[in-house]
């Protein structure tokens, strides 16, 4: 009986052994493979300004979405500027002019790994009465660039808005 017990636990520990050493999540609709973020990621990553350079997608027809943020386009954030400090405090500028306060977390946990998420603020608000945001999946962040990716939903599958920021 005793010899069952340690033959059972040491299955069950190489099983942990095994489930903790899986690759990060991959997401691949279309012909780009995109490797989302499964590990925690520290916020002090975020911190400073970053301007957006880029907008891809991923399993998406390009400007098949119309609107993102419930503002404009995803094209029309291209060279838009994002300013995040490290009190959560941020603020994104368009290139039209266009300024949005913001409040900004990561989010680590759940099925969808580490996420960037944020809320809009409004003169007066405070970001703990805010009850709507937005999350993006971390594909990658450095010193110098990062990729978001805003998961829409497609038929039965899931397509990419990617984001690609350049660190100023």
């Amino acid at each position: 009986m005793k010899k069952i017990f340690q033959t059972s636990l040491a299955i069950v520990a190489l099983s942990f052994v095994f489930a903790a050493c899986s690759t990060p999540q991959n997401a691949s609709n279309g012909t780009t493979t995109v490797q989302t973020s499964a590990t925690s990621v520290s916020r002090g990553k975020f911190v400073g300004t970053w301007t957006l350079t880029k907008v891809d997608y991923d399993g998406l027809v390009p400007n098949a979405v119309q609107n993102v943020f419930d503002q404009a386009a995803p094209s029309a954030f291209v060279g838009s500027t994002w300013k995040f400090t490290n009190s959560g405090n941020g603020i994104y500028t368009m290139s039209d002019g266009t300024s949005q306060t913001i409040f900004w977390s990561v989010y680590n946990g759940g099925s969808t790994g580490t996420q960037f998420q944020f809320k809009k603020l409004y003169e007066g608000d405070k970001a703990k009465n805010v009850q709507e945001g937005y999350r993006l999946n971390i594909g990658t962040v450095s010193d110098t660039g990062m990729t978001l990716l805003s998961p829409v939903a497609v038929g039965s599958g899931t397509g990419y808005i990617i984001y690609t920021f350049v660190k100023s």
